[in-house]
């Protein structure tokens, strides 16, 4: 990121009033005319409230222990990412875009007493056969100490979406993130029955509180026939079940495929190897795959 601005945020933005403000700010942006903000928002300073790291563990499954989570970084960088989302600046409307992608680098294990700076920024606007996919980046420090890194991606459906079929020069391939993943891992390890309340307990302790997840009567409105449960809650889900097998560094490789209906049974399933491991979230049947991980240690 060279050439930015960066702009030094005093506490954490909140995320009710940022998607309220996206909402309605959002008529009349350029959408792929437009450019991204080069500004990276920079928060210092982040020290730990062990109470509401406890409640996201107890909420995902996971086990407070001295490491923070890899997904609990990626909580915590979550406002900025949607304060960068709903300013003027951003071409896209917020409404409408679909988290279809996450990925991780944990460097070594974060301690809970670590004091952090945390940033975050957009980039890579790229043509995807339904519209564009863009990325937000986020990024945890102590002191000059690169600790973690996270990647969510984006897809902005367009009625008009380039062509990329041709993959000329330039073109990025064509990846169609509602597919069926890349990986068929078939054993499974666990089955978790999720309550229709699910989405309002991760909101409460991730802060993510965007209506399609909170109530059938939101989520109808937005055009879904129940809540549906956050992707990074079955992100965090799965990751929490492969916990004690985490090596000290690692990164994780995420699709959100279809979406889970509220409230719902589901599977999760496992190929795991030395070092790695391909993990799956379907249907009981397994017909149905909602969400797709490899994880893999790094050198």
């Amino acid at each position: 990121m060279d050439d930015v601005d960066v702009e030094l945020l005093e506490t954490s933005p909140g995320v009710g009033p940022a998607l309220l403000r996206g909402a309605v700010t959002g008529a009349g942006r350029p959408g792929a005319r437009g450019t991204l903000p080069r500004r990276r928002l920079v928060l210092t300073g982040v020290e730990q409230e062990v109470r509401a790291l406890a409640d996201f563990c107890e909420v995902t499954g996971g086990l407070l222990g001295n490491a923070l989570p890899a997904t609990w970084l990626h909580v915590q960088t979550f406002p900025l990412q949607v304060r960068l989302m709903a300013a003027r600046d951003f071409p896209f409307p917020m409404l409408g875009m679909v988290h279809v992608a996450n990925r991780m680098r944990v460097h070594r294990p974060v301690r809970v007493d670590e004091t952090l700076t945390l940033s975050s920024w957009a980039q890579d606007l790229t043509p995807h056969r339904k519209g564009h996919t863009v990325d937000l980046r986020g990024e945890a420090r102590v002191g000059d100490e690169v600790v973690w890194e996270g990647s969510s991606t984006y897809l902005v459906r367009s009625s008009t979406p380039p062509d990329v079929a041709g993959g000329g020069p330039g073109t990025p391939p064509d990846t169609d993130f509602g597919g069926d993943g890349s990986t068929d891992p078939t054993r499974a390890v666990a089955t978790w029955r999720l309550p229709a309340g699910l989405g309002r307990q991760y909101a409460r302790v991730a802060g993510d509180v965007n209506p399609i997840h909170l109530s059938a009567l939101s989520a109808r409105a937005l055009g879904f026939p129940r809540a549906i449960a956050h992707g990074m809650w079955t992100h965090a889900r799965a990751l929490a079940a492969v916990q004690s097998r985490l090596p000290g560094s690692y990164e994780v490789d995420t699709r959100f495929l279809k979406p889970i209906l509220l409230p719902s049974t589901v599977v999760l399933r496992a190929a795991l190897g030395q070092g790695s491991a391909d993990l799956a979230v379907t249907d009981r049947e397994g017909s149905r795959r909602h969400l797709s991980m490899q994880v893999k240690a790094l050198p």
